[in-house]
């Protein structure tokens, strides 16, 4: 199993991590990048910002459901042909 697949199975889970801990947990080392291939293969992956126990700004990512929004957008982007 890849680093990226353990990443996707981790947050299938409902586990969030930072960028911090992609790099420490998976071995990725860059964690933007992992995080754009899981959107890629269809993960609705979100990022949001957090201030961590010591004061210190920080995203978290998880996976997620999409918002009727987000998919009207992306079905005015791209038409019926994503569907």
């Amino acid at each position: 199993m890849s680093k990226t697949a353990k990443l996707a199975a981790h947050l299938v889970k409902g586990n969030e991590v930072t960028a911090k801990e992609i790099t420490g947990k998976f071995g990725l080392a860059n964690p933007h990048e992992a995080v754009r291939q899981l959107r890629m293969q269809g993960h609705c992956v979100y990022a949001n910002p957090v201030t961590l126990w010591n004061g210190t700004p920080s995203t978290k990512y998880r996976i997620g459901t999409p918002s009727k929004a987000m998919v009207a957008a992306a079905y005015s982007l791209t038409g019926g042909d994503l569907f």
